[in-house]
């Protein structure tokens, strides 16, 4: 019997990096944290907690481009973050367009009626998670 792989997803930003879990089988991806980054760097100690506690077989990576497929600061930034994954962990690092997930995901948020209430710092937590979860999802529907 194949085992089913379990990924997470991340989207990094300059604050705080989304983290989403889901797995192959059913395609399915939910919110799970924020990671936060203190003067340029990552949690570490967060990110390996999460990807021991969730037995991670691969990792996805959000890469933001332009509409035009240029790149952007934020591009060189988050695939030197995929290549520290690679570097640390040895876990295969998948690298997904991430254009609009944070839209998408803001979109998500405020279409829940019972966001309005969260506070404003957590809701920026959970945009984080969100888009995170968009870019494992786009994954999935780009993978077969």
């Amino acid at each position: 019997m194949t085992k089913t792989r379990v990924l997470l997803g991340f989207d990094v930003g300059t604050k705080r990096i989304g983290v989403a879990v889901g797995q192959e089988i059913t395609r399915s991806s939910s919110p799970l944290d924020t990671v936060v980054i203190n003067h340029g760097k990552p949690d570490w100690a967060h990110i390996t907690r999460l990807i021991e506690a969730w037995h991670a077989d691969a990792l996805v990576v959000g890469i933001p481009l332009q509409m035009d497929d240029k790149e952007q600061s934020m591009t060189f930034v988050a695939r030197r973050f995929a290549n520290r994954l690679r570097g640390r962990y040895q876990l295969p690092v998948d690298e997904v367009d991430e254009r609009l997930s944070s839209r998408s995901a803001n979109e998500m948020l405020f279409d829940e009626e019972y966001m309005g209430q969260i506070a404003r710092k957590k809701k920026r937590g959970m945009v984080d998670q969100l888009a995170a979860q968009v870019i494992l999802d786009t994954y999935f529907s780009q993978s077969s």
